[in-house]
């Protein structure tokens, strides 16, 4: 991903003096975005205690809540005072493997310094048109103890929250509720995307996490949403510099501001030189054996490696169970070599399955790293990460940096959420912390609920890029869903790896293959387009090149959606649309016209069913 421009400018002498000001009275710090509508204030109320609301246009996003760090049995964020501000403006292009080909990262950042009695800090602070920031930075201290936060987050109790609270694998069905509804105690995984009383959106969550303890929130009496650390309860000692992981609040006027926020990676740093500019690092598409015939079977290998080639894909995953084949005298290591150099022959990298205990610590990890590009491997899906306390955090840190030395690509399953670090470690495509098609699977008796998917595009992959595993034609798999829900997963659900579900003679052999073969790993522009909503309806518009495509999921009822064109450049376009069959779900309608910005198409969308067009400039 190359940085395009970097441009962060010290503000004037005018505006530090007015900083000045502000914190020599002691009362509050105002920090507005560029626009000027976006705000964040910071105060020291009347028991010492340090504060902080969010405003848009001057209506309230957060009223006033806690913030700061519990350490070594002191909270830092009490008995304080703010020094001198220092103010930048941040503004920067840089490319993204995603929903759009360039992040744009422009705010307003004030730093200040927190004085305390027994020792001093930093609090940064950074201003969005959409979306605030906060973090602590605190100097080393031997055998420093975090123990906990202070922080909150106090949203308007009319609001909506969308939320799963299963935060091993982040992999739990996301549900609404009213938050004056509440359960006081109530366990919640971050992210949750949050309907404003206004109309608004809003999202909560962390950025740039690094050495430091995941977060999680539960909910108080009042209806506050209370951090606490769910893999480290103790909290843990350190001895370094501690930069506190962003604690971010997205904000969006519409679900399209929502989807193309990019304050997460703007958030983290820039990628190194190498990695930024490197030609190894390449979004693509993969099949993948196990979700339709369980372990890969080394006599079927070449038979894949065919399929792969003839859709044109540019991966295929060799999943657990690989370690079992043998040859005479060949070990498995032996017979994965062979089928790698069979695969280079056709065109198609492989990516290697491997369980995080195999590579736990450094040395096994890099003798496992280097057997496996000896072997030819490309990339390599690690699965089953323990809960992410601050040394699994840093397992992440290490592994990613250890694999980008050996110029191998990174799949994340069974995962924690994504803060934006794949921006300084391009070489990490993809994770998984979702419910995908995993979990809808006939032979472990398992059912996806008809909302779930309609929830994802505005909850999870607001964080990033998951390995959702899209799109299944077997028709015993379906289930009362349709082919064209199936496909439209492939363009909803981002994924710079993007690992198909099902067995490729079944795109082969589908209607819609030459769409299928079309679809990208990889977007230019997004759009969310009317009549999404959360739970019922996404539908989106996407663009690559030339081409765009409409894929729309809709949930558990009938739908009626008008999709007006005018997203289109000047000049007429071939329109290939494939739409669900009345009463049957293996099937499609298909159709092709010619079209231009100026036209509508009309649809009448049954319940779990879908709808795909694929749009060529001519």
């Amino acid at each position: 991903m190359k940085s395009i421009n970097r441009n962060i400018l010290l503000i004037g002498l005018l505006i530090q003096i007015t900083s000045l000001i502000f914190a020599a009275n002691g009362t509050i710090i105002n920090v507005k975005s560029p626009n000027g509508k976006t705000c964040v204030e910071l105060k020291i109320d009347n028991d010492a205690k340090l504060y902080y609301q969010i405003s848009v246009d001057g209506s309230k996003i957060i009223s006033w809540s806690r913030f700061g760090i519990v350490a070594d049995g002191a909270d830092l964020g009490s008995n304080i005072r703010f020094g001198v501000t220092e103010t930048h403006i941040i503004n920067e292009t840089y490319s993204v493997f995603g929903v759009h080909a360039n992040a744009i990262n422009n705010c307003n950042e004030t730093i200040i310094p927190v004085e305390r009695k027994s020792e001093s800090y930093f609090l940064d602070v950074r201003a969005y048109d959409t979306g605030i920031a906060l973090r602590c930075r605190l100097t080393a201290k031997k055998g420093r103890h975090i123990q906990n936060e202070t922080s909150e987050w106090r949203l308007p109790l009319k609001s909506v929250i969308w939320y799963q609270d299963e935060l091993d694998g982040y992999e739990g069905i996301f549900n609404k509720t009213g938050l004056d509804t509440l359960s006081p105690g109530k366990i919640i995984a971050l992210p949750i995307t949050a309907v404003l009383p206004n109309g608004n959106f809003c999202m909560i969550t962390e950025a740039n996490l690094v050495n430091y303890s995941e977060l999680a929130i539960r909910s108080s009496k009042d209806k506050s949403l209370k951090t606490f650390y769910h893999a480290d309860s103790s909290g843990w000692k350190t001895d370094e510099i501690v930069i506190q992981p962003w604690r971010v609040t997205l904000i969006a006027k519409d679900l399209n501001e929502l989807v193309n926020n990019d304050i997460l990676r703007n958030l983290c740093p820039a990628s190194a030189p190498e990695l930024a500019n490197a030609s190894w690092i390449k979004p693509g598409r993969s099949t993948w054996q196990w979700w339709s015939s369980g372990a890969p079977k080394y006599a079927e290998q070449r038979q894949w490696i065919d399929w792969t080639h003839q859709l044109g894909f540019e991966y295929y995953l060799v999943d657990d169970g690989w370690k079992k084949w043998q040859d005479g005298n060949k070990n498995s290591w032996t017979c994965l070599a062979e089928v790698t150099t069979y695969a280079k022959t056709n065109d198609v990298g492989i990516w290697l399955w491997v369980h995080s205990n195999e590579i736990a610590d450094e040395a096994s990890r890099k003798a496992y790293f280097e057997k496996a590009k000896k072997a030819g491997i490309i990339g390599v899906k690690i699965d089953f990460m323990p809960p992410a306390s601050a040394h699994w955090v840093n397992w992440y840190e290490t592994t990613l940096r250890d694999a980008a030395k050996l110029q191998l690509m990174v799949d994340f399953h069974g995962a924690n959420k994504p803060t934006g670090r794949d921006r300084t470690w391009p070489n990490e495509l993809t994770r998984e912390a979702i419910r995908g098609h995993e979990w809808h699977i006939l032979r472990y008796n398992r059912t996806l609920p008809p909302h779930h998917d309609c929830v994802l595009p505005f909850t999870r992959y607001v964080q990033g890029s998951a390995d959702y595993t899209p799109t299944v034609f077997n028709s015993s798999e379906l289930r009362g869903y349709t082919w064209a829900r199936e496909l439209a997963q492939a363009i909803i659900f981002t994924s710079p790896f993007l690992c198909y579900a099902d067995n490729p003679k079944n795109y082969i052999d589908n209607p819609s293959v030459d769409i299928l073969k079309s679809i990208p790993a990889t977007w230019d522009k997004t759009i969310v387009l009317p009549g999404s909503e959360i739970g019922k309806c996404a539908a989106f518009a996407r663009r690559k090149g030339n081409t765009w495509y409409v894929g729309i999921i809709n949930g558990s009822e009938n739908t009626g959606i008008d999709i007006s064109l005018g997203f289109l450049d000047g000049g007429s376009y071939q329109m290939t649309t494939l739409e669900d069959k009345e009463n049957k779900d293996d099937a499609f309608t298909k159709n092709a016209k010619e079209v231009n910005k100026s036209d509508h198409v009309k649809l009448k969308i049954r319940a779990k069913g879908g709808f795909v067009a694929q749009l060529i400039k001519l």
